[in-house]
């Protein structure tokens, strides 16, 4: 395992995990310089922040600064209810890819989907099978436009409880099947991105880690699991103030062939969204260096 005890070299900040400092949203920008400032070398940005921002100046900004990105999120959600809401879902990811592509990410993150409307609390149907059938046409369509341009794709499972939601793909192992069936050769074109909070609880997670291999493992997420978890969206722990075990865990992703950034990424309406980024990006640094 690579050794992170004396500096942060490889750590990245997912823009979630400061989007709100105080209770209040954080423009883009200043968590870039926030970042720079701490001598921070990666971040993972958010379309919403980034085009709130806008494209081309963040880019600039980022290029300024020396920092790069560890993935971008997100693309995905393909399911609808209908032809139209297909053709959307394949145009905004083509889009995704795009700005991915302007912002020079090695990735850009799928959240899939799961049963459209469910995040409104209507679905338009319930048949999970269907969302799983249009999710892996959708993935297949996607990859193709990725091919042409040369950005990654990464499917990022997530835990059962956010299948109706947001996600239908809810293991490590499904992800992967879905990776060798598209993508067999293993060009590095299409792969997983590997989030602690959604995947520690996996009976089968060093199995699926080392089938994963160096050409699958994209992007690591890091945070830990909060107990009790007071809402299963919002209250990501800080790594080590939870259950999981995070330097197991790293030495699977490590023994797999994973060289890149691990990426905090801590949605945290009741703690860390309430303290200042400094706090937080300076908790994430000490963290880094002793808990994952």
């Amino acid at each position: 395992m690579r050794d992170f005890s004396n500096d942060h070299h490889w750590l990245s900040i997912n823009t979630a995990t400061v989007r709100k400092q105080r209770g209040i949203e954080v423009p883009l920008d200043r968590i870039i310089d926030q970042c720079a400032e701490r001598g921070i070398r990666a971040i993972a940005p958010w379309r919403d922040q980034v085009m709130a921002a806008g494209l081309d100046k963040t880019a600039k900004q980022l290029k300024a600064h020396g920092i790069g990105l560890s993935g971008y999120c997100r693309g995905g959600f393909y399911p609808a209810p209908d032809a139209a809401g297909l053709k959307a879902a394949l145009d905004d990811n083509r889009r995704a890819i795009d700005e991915a592509k302007t912002l020079d990410a090695p990735c850009v993150v799928l959240v899939v989907g799961g049963l459209p409307g469910a995040l409104e609390g209507k679905v338009a149907y319930r048949d999970i099978g269907r969302a799983r059938g249009e999710v892996f046409d959708g993935i297949a369509a996607s990859l193709e436009y990725a091919r042409e341009v040369g950005m990654p794709l990464a499917i990022e499972p997530l835990h059962p409880m956010q299948a109706a939601d947001r996600a239908c793909i809810n293991t490590l192992e499904h992800a992967l099947d879905i990776c060798d069936e598209l993508d067999p050769q293993q060009t590095g074109m299409l792969g997983v991105a590997l989030d602690i909070y959604h995947v520690w609880w996996d009976p089968k997670l060093e199995q699926q880690t080392a089938r994963a291999g160096k050409q699958r493992l994209l992007a690591y997420h890091l945070c830990d699991w909060r107990t009790p978890t007071r809402d299963l969206l919002t209250d990501r722990a800080m790594m080590g103030d939870g259950v999981v075990e995070l330097k197991k865990v790293r030495g699977w992703v490590e023994a797999a062939g994973f060289e890149g950034f691990c990426e905090v990424e801590i949605f945290s309406s009741l703690d860390w969204w309430q303290r200042s980024g400094e706090e937080t990006l300076d908790t994430c640094i000490e963290r880094h260096r002793n808990c994952v």
